[in-house]
């Protein structure tokens, strides 16, 4: 009896001291490449003394890594950017519903997937780029995405290709507004107006505007953050230091936006930490750190971007168009950009 009772002992004792194991960590499947993320990861285990643990890949090799685990995957959270993204994974089966009355009180209703199931961490403006050396602001005096169709930049408009994730949640924000057929259309004039076949990141469309290449880019704001910084070399701070940003559609529905964004996954073994990780990160504190660090623009209201993008404006018209819509009309974006000839 007491060599039973001595092994019960150590039984429980094992089990408190794996559950304690278990409750000090919590693992992010990111397909985040950004350095400043590491220092969040720091920050969080200072201040929590959770361990986080971190497997970074692209967002598909992520998703087959959950697939091959199944509900014996480690993965608490799954970091990535881009709504249509985070519609992929929720598509798949792979997410859960986040229990969070703070989180729910922060992120307002058009950030947040279905079921609450993901939420944007930060915020990104795809906007138009112009060097006011070539293009005056009075040209685009009340400029709309939908203009970008006009005859009148045609041969002037730089910007990146359809299989670009970013573009296709563009183009599925305005299939949400104006449905397939007039998008199509849209599309269409737009790729009439290309000053090149579409080529290179964001940051090129922004350095053909800032050599006269092109009149206008359409890109993400937060690059031209990065490149003010000088982190991305001399020629793309020069570069920088011509355009500016004007931002579309603010005489109705407000500038496109997208975001970072988050979610819990299925099988999560560490599900109250990763609740724990989302509220750290939308905490005034830490979404400070982020726009300083990521050029992102913050969730939280009372937090301001960081200089080199308030420069351009401090505030402006967001467009309200729920963010799950990029995911849900993503596949009709990319058959239509198929038909109009964007490559």
């Amino acid at each position: 009896m007491h060599k039973l009772l001595k092994l019960t002992s150590q039984l429980i004792l094992l089990t408190l001291l794996m559950s304690t194991s278990i409750a000090s960590e919590v693992n992010i499947y990111t397909s985040r490449h950004y350095d400043s993320d590491e220092a969040l990861y720091a920050e969080f285990t200072k201040t929590t003394g959770i361990q986080v643990n971190v497997i970074s890949g692209s967002g598909n090799a992520l998703m087959e890594r959950l697939k091959a685990e199944g509900d014996t995957s480690p993965a608490d959270i799954f970091f990535t950017v881009d709504a249509g993204n985070l519609w992929r994974v929720q598509k798949e089966g792979y997410f859960k519903s986040i229990n969070s009355k703070k989180i729910n009180e922060i992120v307002p209703n058009n950030l947040r997937g279905p079921n609450d199931e993901w939420i944007a961490i930060a915020k990104r403006a795809r906007v138009v780029f112009y060097n006011p050396d070539n293009t005056s602001i009075e040209e685009l005096s009340n400029l709309s995405y939908e203009d970008l169709a006009d005859p009148r930049w045609n041969g002037g408009i730089a910007i990146r290709s359809s299989n670009n994730m970013y573009n296709q949640s563009l183009v599925a924000s305005l299939i949400t507004n104006h449905g397939i057929e007039l998008t199509e259309k849209w599309a269409k004039g737009l790729v009439a107006n290309f000053i090149r076949k579409p080529q290179g990141n964001d940051r090129a469309q922004i350095i053909a505007v800032a050599n006269g290449e092109a009149k206008l880019a359409v890109a993400n704001s937060y690059y031209v953050g990065i490149m003010l910084s000088g982190s991305a070399g001399n020629d793309q701070l020069e570069a920088a230091k011509k355009v500016k940003i004007y931002f579309p559609n603010q005489d109705n529905r407000g500038a496109h936006i997208n975001i970072s964004g988050a979610g819990i996954l299925k099988y999560a073994p560490n599900s109250h930490n990763a609740i724990k990780f989302l509220e750290f990160l939308l905490s005034e504190r830490v979404q400070r750190y982020m726009v300083n660090l990521s050029f992102e623009y913050p969730v939280l209201e009372n937090i301001e971007p960081h200089p080199s993008i308030a420069q351009f404006g401090l505030t402006f018209k967001e467009d309200q168009t729920s963010v799950a819509d990029y995911g849900k009309y993503n596949l009709n974006a990319v058959q239509l950009m198929d038909r109009a000839g964007w490559q």
